[in-house]
């Protein structure tokens, strides 16, 4: 596919959303010089920041608060939120008229002539992506990040140079559409999975048919780099037709691996035990979080697959502290320490928030479901926390049974703002302790996303007097 495939074709965009991912999109089509048309179920008043980012445009038009069955059946091809299910009506109508339905994911990976990495899973991909980019960058290389954090997808097109690779995040949904379309990024990596997105899927089945996508339709000149301590994640060996680094913070591994021994990580580049050799000691990472070592282990896989030297390796993640809205340390007012975990929008990636502390830990937790599992988020908070405040929603009431239902018997309390949870856990903590936000669990409801809960959080804590 060629970027000059899109003029004069008649596209329509599913969703412009409030996120810049429908923005990217659009634009990225009408430079294309695609009659393009973009429609949201969304009233116009509702998408007034979006709509904004769009009024220079010339050659879109805008079809709001409702869709039209012929944008679909009519169009030259179909491009669809990463929300919306491929079962959806008007999805299943463009199919059955032989109208392409792509996602940004599959049209760069079409477009792009560049190597790819591409990295999921249920935690971590974010932070192992953004390792991944901060070795190549180390050794010289020229890496463009793709799919991490807040970006169009599209427009990164653009920045790409002959020698450029690509570091993908690929989330289940773009996977999906990757499935669809038989492609796999040359470099595949999975971090872990757990139950999430059950709110989308309707069986766990669902989502790992998904995140296979990553590597089903790799060659055998290709690399798949998996988690040997996540039983699922290391199954799929035997399903890809790639050569396979296991990585390991448990076990002394033998063949392509990277692992831990000794307080050292080592690599085996796939030759005999006596070959692997240590890359630096652990307790010279500042990365906080011991969840944060597979990620770690998962960047060095794949950088070393990429042909990166040690010394490189071992720069980039000793300068490595972490990422915005993940463990970030937002500030200490009277020896209380403040943290923004708003990512951790699962219930493992919340007990893994706590279980980054040592200190007494004040939480803020709770909000939207995604027809997750609370049990075992409520043990860990009634064995490890000091104290719960909770944002109301449905996944909150899911937590409250599970933890009564773990005896908690101290007293909490549910607000619906950010403001007032940071105020009562201010009311809670001492010096010396943790404030922690690290809510397991969606953000819809209060708060636009994840994001925008996080940046009321870090707000209203740089607040307080």
């Amino acid at each position: 596919m060629l970027v000059e495939d899109f003029k004069d074709k008649r596209i329509t965009v599913m969703g412009l959303g409030l996120n810049g991912g429908g923005v990217g999109i659009a634009r990225f089509l009408s430079s294309a010089g695609a009659k393009v048309v973009m429609t949201d179920l969304k009233p116009e008043e509702e998408l007034g920041p979006s709509l904004a980012e769009l009024e220079d445009l010339k050659n879109i038009e805008f079809v709001l608060g409702r869709h039209r069955l012929e944008d679909f059946t009519e169009a030259d091809m179909v491009i669809k939120n990463p929300s919306v299910r491929w079962d959806n009506g008007y999805v299943s109508a463009a199919l059955e008229k032989n109208v392409p339905v792509e996602m940004d994911s599959s049209l760069f990976f079409k477009l792009c002539k560049n190597p790819i990495i591409g990295v999921t899973g249920t935690r971590g991909k974010t932070t192992t992506a953004s390792l991944i980019y901060e070795i190549l960058k180390t050794a010289g290389k020229k890496p463009v990040k793709v799919g991490i954090g807040r970006v169009s997808v599209l427009d990164k097109l653009n920045e790409l140079e002959d020698d450029s690779i690509i570091v993908f995040e690929l989330s289940s949904w773009r996977l999906s559409a990757l499935g669809r379309h038989k492609l796999s990024p040359q470099i595949a990596v999975i971090t872990n999975i757990y139950p999430d997105h059950l709110n989308y899927y309707e069986s766990m089945d669902g989502y790992v048919a998904d995140k296979k996508n990553i590597f089903l339709n790799q060659s055998e000149n290709d690399a798949c780099v998996l988690n040997y301590d996540d039983s699922v994640v290391r199954g799929f060996g035997k399903e890809t037709a790639a050569g396979t680094v296991m990585v390991s913070v448990r076990e002394k591994l033998k063949g392509p691996s990277v692992f831990i021994d000794c307080g050292h990580i080592f690599i085996n580049d796939g030759k005999e035990d006596s070959d692997a050799f240590p890359v630096l000691e652990i307790s010279g990472i500042d990365l906080k979080g011991s969840h944060n070592l597979s990620n770690i282990l998962a960047a060095v896989a794949a950088s070393r697959w990429m042909g990166i030297d040690a010394e490189s390796i071992k720069k980039a993640i000793s300068g490595f502290a972490g990422l915005p809205y993940r463990l970030e340390f937002v500030r200490e007012i009277d020896g209380v320490s403040y943290y923004d975990d708003t990512a951790a929008t699962s219930p493992e990636g919340a007990i893994a928030g706590i279980n980054s502390f040592s200190e007494k830990i004040i939480l803020i937790a709770g909000g939207s479901d995604k027809n997750l599992d609370m049990a075992n988020l409520a043990k860990e908070i009634c064995e490890k926390t000091k104290a719960v405040v909770l944002l109301k929603g449905a996944a909150t009431d899911k937590i409250i049974i599970a933890m009564r239902n773990n005896g908690y018997r101290q007293d909490f309390v549910i607000v619906d703002s950010m403001e007032e949870a940071v105020s009562e856990a201010r009311k809670l903590a001492v010096s010396g302790e943790v404030v922690l936000l690290s809510p397991g669990s969606a953000s819809f409801g209060l708060f636009k996303n994840e994001f925008d809960r996080g940046d009321k959080f870090k707000e209203s804590v740089r607040n307080l007097r």
